[in-house]
């Protein structure tokens, strides 16, 4: 009867499938194999507790997602707005580059900033909809949903070829470690200069890229102008 471990397993497929509350199926499907396991109700909730202690911290960026919101509530993405129509002279794409050089900036220096959830929604998607309109008045639905997307993009290339720029990122030490183990001496300042070249090279084409956006929407809606 060793197969009945795996009832929580069960538990997880059928939950999903009918959509019951993720959370609340995955404590029921840990408690389920506790029990059949032979686990009293007290070493079910003593492990339960250590592992989320342990790993307290993957949690943290829960207590973020409320705070963004009362944020945004009380007027953040509208003073985003206001200051990005004050710039004058600022486009989408000079504007979305210019959060690419920050982002990777602060990558340089190990600074993390929390990404799509906690800013590129509630500060850069708003003041790129912003620049787009100070500079051609409303734009179509197509073209908003394009700059969301693109303010997405730039923020996962900024990051991705920017994180190992910093010499003590977790990514420079696992390539200094899994290659010390094959048996090559490399530190983790080289692999930053190496991964600073990748960096500035994507710089370089992020801002070749916005500015190909820039020059595609002022074609686009001076033309409309113009007609």
């Amino acid at each position: 009867m060793e197969w009945i471990k795996l009832i929580g397993i069960l538990i997880i497929l059928v939950g999903f499938i009918l959509k019951f509350d993720t959370i609340a199926v995955v404590i029921i499907a840990a408690l389920s194999t506790a029990l059949v396991s032979g686990l009293s109700l007290t070493e079910f909730f003593t492990i339960f507790g250590e592992a989320f202690v342990k790993n307290r911290l993957v949690t943290i960026f829960l207590l973020t997602l409320p705070m963004i919101g009362i944020s945004e509530r009380f007027g953040l993405r509208q003073q985003a707005i206001i200051l990005i129509e004050r710039i004058k002279g600022l486009t989408v794409g000079r504007f979305i580059t210019l959060y690419a050089v920050i982002r990777q900036i602060a990558g340089l220096f190990g600074i993390r900033i929390s990404a799509h959830p906690q800013f590129v929604r509630p500060i850069v998607n708003p003041m790129a909809q912003a620049a787009a309109k100070a500079k051609f008045g409303e734009i179509s639905a197509e073209d908003e949903d394009k700059i969301k997307a693109r303010a997405a993009a730039n923020e996962n290339f900024a990051n991705f070829f920017g994180q190992n720029t910093f010499v003590a990122s977790s990514g420079v030490l696992l390539i200094v470690g899994t290659l010390d183990s094959l048996g090559y001496d490399v530190s983790s300042s080289a692999i930053s200069r190496t991964a600073l070249i990748i960096a500035v090279i994507t710089l370089i084409v992020i801002a070749i890229y916005n500015h190909l956006f820039d020059l595609k929407l002022a074609r686009k809606y001076t033309n409309k102008g113009g007609q």
